[in-house]
């Protein structure tokens, strides 16, 4: 995946916040957070949805070694991706809801459509 934001850490410690959010959003269904880190988000449960349309065994184990909870790798591939079987791509939105109170950070909610 080229070209990532850096969104200001350490490589480590984005790649977790990423699967974290992922996870997440994957779990609730909606996560709210700024808009960049949305965007990127975004990027990464669009990748996993079109992993989990394929359901193979090569494919739960790509999602397995990225999603940190295995019950929400059964969930992508049992109830979210077959949702999504019929659209080619789209499968998440980001709604901006404008500044954050305290630095005023531009912040979004990201959900499944």
């Amino acid at each position: 995946m080229a070209n990532k934001r850096k969104l200001g850490r350490r490589s480590d410690h984005r790649n977790a916040m990423l699967r974290n959010q992922v996870t997440s959003l994957f779990d609730n269904g909606r996560i709210e957070t700024t808009v960049t880190r949305a965007k990127e988000t975004q990027k990464v449960a669009e990748k996993m949805i079109t992993l989990g349309k394929t359901n193979t065994l090569h494919t739960r184990r790509q999602a397995a070694s990225y999603i940190y909870k295995p019950s929400t790798v059964q969930k992508l591939f049992d109830e979210i991706a077959p949702e999504y079987a019929e659209r080619n791509g789209g499968y998440t939105r980001v709604l901006k809801l404008g500044p954050r109170r305290g630095d005023g950070s531009e912040m979004a909610i990201l959900e499944l459509v």
